[in-house]
């Protein structure tokens, strides 16, 4: 069986509710494994979510078309 893709406010969401879940502390233990379990696995979503907007952010085209790597240390230089 072949998960769905989830959004990264979709996983956010899930998420909080696992930790509201778990944080009332009347949930049995195989289903609070479950929840931590599914909770890493969301977390790992967000997290790789991030780093791709990340990376997206990071670059910049150029003049030519061309994907290059975004740095604000030369504009800071530049600038003194």
């Amino acid at each position: 069986m072949t998960k769905k893709p989830v959004t990264f406010d979709q996983a956010i969401q899930q998420l909080e509710e696992i930790v509201r879940k778990l944080e009332q502390g009347d949930v049995p233990l195989e289903d609070a494994i479950s929840l931590y379990k599914n909770g890493m696995e969301l977390s790992s979503v967000c997290h790789d979510k991030l780093q791709h907007a990340e990376k997206q952010l990071i670059s910049i085209i150029d003049d030519n078309g061309e994907k290059v790597p975004f740095n604000t240390s030369e504009k800071e230089d530049a600038s003194k």
